[in-house]
C-alpha cells in the first residue's frame, strides 16, 4: 500500500460565507482558522495550503464573554523608545471591527509564509453585503457555514 501525497493539482478551493453576528469572537476564529488551514478535508496537509476561501459579514455583531471588551489591549510599537501603544477591544470594535477577528484569526494560523498565504484567503466584511456573491453562488445553495 502507498502513503498518498497530497500535490498542488489537487486542491479544489471553495468560498465559505459565515455570519458573525451574535457569535463570540474565539469560538468563530477557531473555525474560521480551520477552514482557512483546510483541516476538515482529508487531504490535508501541513506543508500546503489547502483550505478555503473564507467570507465573514456582520463583523461589528460579533460578541465577547466576561469583561475582555474592557480589558482586552491590542499593542503595537512604533521602533521608537517608548514608543508601545495599545488600544482595548471596546475602541478598536467602534473604529475598525473587520481589524478584530483578522487580528483573532492570523494568531491561530502558523506563523510563517503558509500562513500569510492563507491570511489572504480571509475576507472580513461589516455589513451583510460583500462583494464575492459571485464566487458564493454555488456553496450558498447549500447553506452558509455557522449559525
Amino acid at each position: 500500500m502507498k502513503t498518498y501525497s497530497t500535490k498542488a493539482s489537487d486542491i479544489k478551493r471553495e468560498w465559505q460565507v459565515i455570519d458573525a453576528s451574535d457569535q463570540i469572537l474565539g469560538r468563530l476564529a477557531t473555525q474560521v482558522a480551520s477552514l482557512l488551514m483546510g483541516k476538515h478535508k482529508p487531504i490535508f496537509t501541513r506543508n500546503l495550503d489547502t483550505g478555503e476561501f473564507v467570507v465573514i459579514i456582520n463583523a461589528d455583531k460579533v460578541r465577547v464573554t466576561g469583561n475582555k471588551a474592557r480589558q482586552k489591549l491590542y499593542y503595537r510599537h512604533s521602533g521608537y523608545p517608548g514608543g508601545l501603544k495599545s488600544i482595548s477591544l471596546e475602541k478598536m470594535m467602534q473604529t475598525n471591527p473587520t481589524r478584530v477577528i483578522e487580528y483573532a484569526v492570523k494568531g491561530m494560523l502558523p506563523h510563517n509564509r503558509l500562513g500569510a498565504s492563507m491570511m489572504k484567503k480571509l475576507r472580513v466584511y461589516v455589513g451583510d453585503s460583500h462583494p464575492h456573491l459571485a464566487q458564493t453562488k454555488a456553496t450558498s445553495a447549500r447553506g452558509e457555514v455557522g449559525r
